[in-house]
């Protein structure tokens, strides 16, 4: 047997154990090195990464270096790279050797698709040994569906990137993204190319709710916070089935059950009250309404989680599950003070939060999807004579403020001054009234912060019976 082709014989002997196309790799490489143009077809479908043979890794790396720089990559001027490797081949000639193994290609790019799929096997079996250790781990720290939301994780990874480290972008990709977006808001009449909120005043203030981005609507109780954000799931959702699109919204309800947040969205939609709806005291015309707004919505393509104090991998996971089956566009969250950090979690409450907002921030990034959540605010702005919200009054302000990449808090002048009706019969009562009458049907929407745009305040009419906000007529 020759020199060479006991170089090939050594190749092939070592790995044996895990899945693999040794031939397959060799052939590759091979066509790369006679025909560097075929690089570019397959580097879209594999990485050195993919390569069961760790010299292979390491050739593919050194001519994706070559290639790179606008040089040549043959087996001359890869020869200086490995002369000096201490291996049980000699490299030089097993380049030189290889490149009779090459091919067209269309047939490089298959034999590509066939190291990809090795490479997932393999990554399977490497999950599948790491589950079956963690669960033979007496940990107390740990359990069952801790170890299941992990492979899961892991198991997404592989599937939508092919690599547990792909976070590397370069400029000129991020820099494509850019043109896309651009691009969708010019051709869009109103300027939007996030989620549209279906609120005219407010797209136009955010231009949408953008991918990847941490939206925070806060407000004390009673103000509409979970009002505006199933208004704004709703309409998202009614978006996306009135343009046939395959996607979803997910709504992580903590505080209110799927049944109570449906009767919300029913109520708004047919204007019948909700509390009229829960006790029955509705006309037949009204039950015929609700029957009909309950029909025509009851396709609507929204997802409902009513997990109390569900925890933030929890969450992350089903969300994935939800875009793996039927697409995503938006997860609404009610409300970060009902989340779970980790169960090991010993620095308190304000650590706690702060870890769950640094979670649905990376579940934004991850899946490329905004993440619209829910906060409550102290009751410092009930010490201010004016009420009025700012980014200071954010419970646990420091995590939150920093995390989110838009502010908005919910303020309804209503709201306070009904409290303060003065005794009837008098000018103040009088004064008064007209105040409410002027006030009582508005919200203002305070825009606190947004890293991409500018702040201020949107006004939009707030219809309590029906749980409802609309712009203002008069704009």
């Amino acid at each position: 047997m020759s020199k060479m082709e006991n170089n090939l014989s050594i190749v092939k002997e070592n790995f044996k154990e895990l899945p693999n196309n040794i031939e397959a790799e060799q052939s590759i490489i091979g066509s790369i090195l006679v025909n560097n143009e075929i690089f570019d077809e397959i580097n879209t479908v594999i990485s050195n990464v993919n390569f069961y043979d760790p010299m292979h890794q390491k050739i593919f790396s050194s001519i994706e270096n070559l290639i790179y720089k606008g040089m040549l990559a043959n087996p001359i001027t890869l020869k200086n790279y490995f002369e000096n490797e201490k291996d049980d081949i000699n490299v030089p000639e097993y380049l030189v050797k290889i490149t009779k193994f090459s091919t067209s290609a269309r047939q490089a790019i298959e034999y590509s698709k066939i190291i990809y799929d090795m490479f997932v096997r393999r990554e399977l079996i490497k999950i599948s040994e790491q589950m079956i250790d963690n669960a033979k781990e007496n940990n107390l720290d740990s359990s069952g569906q801790n170890i299941i939301e992990n492979s899961e994780k892991l198991l997404y990874d592989l599937a939508e990137k092919g690599t547990f480290n792909s976070s590397l972008i370069k400029f000129d990709d991020a820099m494509k993204q850019t043109i896309e977006m651009a691009s969708a808001a010019y051709k869009n009449e109103g300027g939007i190319v996030g989620v549209p909120t279906g609120l005219r005043d407010l797209d136009d203030k955010l231009g949408g709710l953008h991918q990847s981005d941490l939206i925070i609507i806060a407000g004390r109780p009673s103000m509409g916070k979970t009002s505006l954000a199933t208004n704004i799931a709703f309409n998202a959702a009614q978006n996306i089935q009135n343009n046939g699109t395959k996607s979803s919204i997910a709504f992580f309800s903590l505080e209110m059950s799927s049944e109570q947040l449906s009767t919300r969205i029913i109520s708004e939609q047919a204007r019948i009250g909700s509390n009229d709806i829960r006790r029955g005291r509705i006309s037949d015309e009204q039950f015929d309404r609700f029957l009909e707004t309950s029909k025509n919505i009851s396709e609507l393509p929204l997802f409902i989680d009513e997990t109390p104090a569900i925890s933030i991998a929890a969450m992350s996971n089903r969300a994935r599950r939800i875009k793996r089956l039927h697409g995503l566009d938006l997860i609404v969250v009610d409300y970060i003070q009902l989340m779970r950090g980790s169960l090991n979690n010993k620095d308190g409450r304000v650590q706690e939060i702060s870890q769950i907002t640094q979670g649905l921030k990376a579940i934004a990034k991850e899946l490329g999807v905004p993440v619209l959540a829910l906060s409550q605010l102290s009751r410092q702005v009930e010490q201010r004579d004016d009420h009025k919200p700012q980014l200071a009054d954010l419970r646990e302000s420091g995590s939150i403020e920093q995390d989110a990449d838009v502010v908005m808090f919910v303020y309804r002048e209503g709201y306070y001054l009904q409290r303060k009706e003065p005794r009837e019969a008098t000018v103040e009562h009088a004064e008064w009234q007209a105040k409410m009458n002027e006030v009582a049907h508005l919200a203002e929407i305070i825009i606190g912060k947004q890293r991409h745009g500018p702040i201020g305040k949107v006004t939009l009419e707030f219809e309590e019976r029906f749980t409802k906000f609309k712009d203002t007529q008069n704009n």
